[in-house]
């Protein structure tokens, strides 16, 4: 075999002091079965923490709202309802679930598309709505006048931005209203100020690029202005989420491992995938095509480094930094991060049921879960799992440890659905050790969309169960997920 290609998943302490808790995630395993979600709460007051000081450090006021759609978990939302944090729900069930779990309405922001029961609901219970298009929010003021409600909060979702001086490409977004038709919104808000009350504007972009994002607020700054004008008084300046999570230990492991793709995608080495997958690559008569199509994995620059980063992003022609912007004017800044708010909050876990070699040389790990019980791949992030031994299979601590009995080798993780196309995972994957029917493999940090964003009922397999861990003294405790309620925890923001 050629040289092992790691991909290690950055682990913060509390994720990597759970793994190494072999039995305990061994027992859990046997008595929930496989698959398995575990989702670990004080890890996103953590995060709020981290994305509250950068606030601090710029002298800046506004909202951290957590983007639900990230993870249904009911121990993160209830975790999260017990810190300073808000929450940003996309669905009537989000919010029936966000109420429930012990956000009252004025912590509460709608986005998304929504329905007309989500309108009402959002309307009869007075949570902010970050209305998408005119439709919308005629639909809202109609539904306040005719059920005579209190004032709903609203902000403006706009898109399409125009910039000035050299011209930053931008990707167009199907959500929000075009910074240009701002002013028809405002026509249309003039007619229902008893109903609606207008608090700022918001963007949304499908982007990680700060100069984009930095075009996307100062256009809002100059919608801002134009509000202002006409006698409205806004507050604050929503910059959606985008933040990014560090998802790999070792930033040479991922450029040894795209240079070798490359390598592979062009017939110079052995294959890395199954059946010279390319992840968009593609070998054209000798010369690569096509673009990676991978999440950056390893993206140090990430979370609420990333935010600090941005605020300081100098603005093209309003020519100060975003915080300075915000200062000037005296407006509240909104985020609204989903993976990076549940980073190292979550892993999903899968019993292995069988090893075998093919007469090609490929190495097969089937395992209990399919691709949508862990959807990595769909969301083109490459990490490896690590390898929980079952306490007499030759091990009895979790980990990558390189140089295991047997050494390193090679393998192609395949689902329990009757599908040809059931790969966890369409590159070969490198453990440190041969593995065996009944040990583990751990996939860390999947709270954020890979845990059960996608996961179905396909062919009758069950979908994981989820649990929530958290440390007691050295102790780990685990529960339901939907039994885990704050006062399981003992921090401080407890």
């Amino acid at each position: 075999m050629s040289t092992p290609l790691y991909l290690a998943p950055r682990l913060d302490p509390r994720l990597a002091s759970l793994l190494d808790e072999a039995g305990f995630l061994h027992e859990l395993m046997h008595a929930l079965g496989s698959p398995l979600n575990v989702v670990l709460p004080d890890g996103i007051a953590d995060n709020v923490k981290r994305f509250q000081e950068v606030y601090d450090r710029h002298r800046l006021a506004g909202n951290i709202y957590f983007a639900h759609k990230a993870n249904r978990s009911s121990a993160l939302v209830r975790r999260l309802a017990a810190t300073r944090a808000h929450i940003d729900i996309a669905s009537l069930g989000e919010l029936q679930h966000a109420l429930g779990c012990g956000f009252a309405p004025d912590r509460i922001m709608a986005t998304g598309p929504k329905s007309p029961e989500f309108l009402w609901l959002a309307a009869r219970t007075g949570i902010t709505v970050n209305v998408d298009s005119a439709g919308e929010l005629a639909q809202l003021a109609e539904l306040v006048e005719r059920h005579r409600l209190p004032q709903v909060r609203v902000l403006l979702r706009l898109s399409d931005f125009d910039s000035t001086g050299v011209t930053v490409l931008s990707r167009r977004s199907r959500f929000g209203t075009p910074a240009g038709a701002a002013t028809g919104l405002l026509d249309l808000l003039d007619k229902h100020r008893e109903s609606l009350d207008l608090i700022g504007v918001a963007y949304h972009l499908d982007t990680i690029g700060p100069a984009e994002k930095a075009t996307a607020f100062e256009g809002c700054i100059r919608v801002l202005n134009e509000c202002a004008a006409r006698g409205f008084r806004p507050r604050a300046v929503d910059i959606g989420g985008g933040f990014g999570v560090d998802y790999l230990a070792d930033r040479a492991q991922w450029e040894a491992y795209t240079s070798e793709l490359t390598s592979a995608v062009l017939g110079r080495r052995t294959p890395l995938t199954w059946q010279g997958h390319g992840y968009g690559l593609r070998n054209d008569a000798g010369t690569v095509r096509g673009a990676l199509g991978l999440y950056p994995a390893h993206r140090p620059v990430s979370g609420p480094r990333y935010f600090d980063e941005l605020l300081t992003t100098q603005g093209q022609s309003l020519d100060r930094p975003l915080a300075t912007l915000l200062l000037e004017n005296l407006y509240d800044l909104h985020v609204e991060p989903g993976r990076a708010l549940v980073d190292q909050c979550g892993v999903a876990l899968a019993r292995i049921l069988e090893v075998r070699d093919t007469p090609s040389g490929e190495t097969f790990v089937r395992l209990e879960m399919n691709a949508s019980d862990v959807s990595l791949e769909e969301h083109g992030v490459l990490m490896d799992p690590v390898l929980v031994r079952r306490p007499g299979n030759g091990g009895e601590g979790g980990g990558n440890i390189v140089g295991g009995a047997g050494g390193p080798v090679g393998v192609y993780l395949i689902g329990n659905l009757c599908l040809e196309a059931d790969f966890i995972t369409r590159r070969m994957v490198f453990l440190p050790e041969r593995p065996q029917a009944g040990d583990l493999l751990a996939f860390a940090n999947t709270a954020g969309y890979f845990m059960d964003f996608s996961a179905d009922h396909a062919l009758h397999q069950p979908v994981a169960r989820k649990v929530a861990a958290y440390q007691d003294g050295a102790d780990w405790r685990w529960c339901l997920d939907e039994n885990y309620w704050p006062n399981h925890c003992t921090g401080e923001d407890c």
